[in-house]
């Protein structure tokens, strides 16, 4: 056999072994998915993380083993908790939904994910950041709106707590109407916005789900915020309160409605409004 024929048998060779190293390490990194499905259905997410971690290097181009591995680490964040490794796990998790992100953009459930770290976090800023990329992907997300509309009351009330607790009075949870106007119109300027914005995301979360009582509780509490909005006017402050009653009522009366609906079912295997079986 001359050289160049000789060379050109070797590449083939290799070629060969190549793709049969390859295709091991395929068979391999399938194992590993399923032994670490099979980890985070058990609640171990400890050794579900080592073996999606041993599947992405087995095969970096395995569908889902990213977006599994991140979703493992992230039922390791402790919520709130801000010390270097709760940190460092968080950022891990994110980092790895965004690889997948870049691979597929429109992939919602990484920025549900994304988003969902961020607020457990209490990055609430960032978190609203995502939801509405999620919004941008799928209009009609009722859950993202919802979550928007939840963050806007956490802060408003959070900022109203502050306001109130510091000249010695408690939340009335209808209007305040006993604090000085000072503290009143200096919360009306940290407020308004949250406020506007967060019954803007709670309707629509109620438009693309009728039944999302969760939502319809939210848009209790926050005409409750509208109320002192609107405080030195009776008038609509009456109206907010009002509204605020309404929502409890539909809330409660929906609540119920759901609950007999699901007692209804039938069993079995289910999903959850993210897709996720149940």
């Amino acid at each position: 056999m001359n050289r160049p024929a000789r060379i050109s048998a070797l590449a083939v060779a290799l070629a060969g072994l190549v793709l049969s190293i390859s295709g091991c390490n395929r068979l391999q990194a399938r194992d590993q998915l399923n032994k670490g499905v099979d980890a985070y259905k058990s609640g171990k997410y400890e050794q579900a993380i080592e073996h999606f971690q041993k599947a992405t290097e087995l095969d970096p181009t395995l569908p889902m083993a990213k977006s599994y591995l991140a979703t493992a680490l992230s039922q390791n964040i402790v919520p709130g908790l801000e010390t270097a490794e709760n940190l460092k796990t968080a950022n891990q998790a994110i980092g790895m939904f965004q690889q997948v992100l870049a691979k597929d953009p429109n992939d919602v459930n990484s920025m549900k994910q994304i988003a969902g770290i961020y607020f457990n976090m209490k990055k609430f800023d960032d978190a609203k950041d995502w939801q509405k990329k999620v919004l941008a992907a799928d209009p009609k997300d009722p859950e993202a709106a919802y979550t928007i509309g939840v963050i806007n009351w956490t802060l408003a009330h959070d900022n109203k707590l502050k306001a109130l607790q510091a000249i010695g009075l408690d939340d009335d949870g209808k209007g305040n109407v006993k604090a000085p106007k000072k503290v009143m119109e200096d919360l009306k300027e940290k407020n308004s916005a949250l406020v506007d914005e967060g019954m803007q995301y709670l309707n629509q979360a109620v438009t693309n789900r009728p039944n999302y009582d969760d939502a319809m509780q939210y848009l209790n509490l926050i005409y409750r915020n509208k109320a002192d909005m609107d405080f030195g006017n009776a008038t609509a402050v009456a109206a907010d309160l009002a509204a605020a009653e309404d929502w409890t009522h539909k809330a409660m009366g929906t609540r119920k409605a759901n609950e007999e609906k699901k007692d209804k079912g039938h069993g079995g295997i289910t999903m959850d409004a993210n897709g996720n079986m149940k």
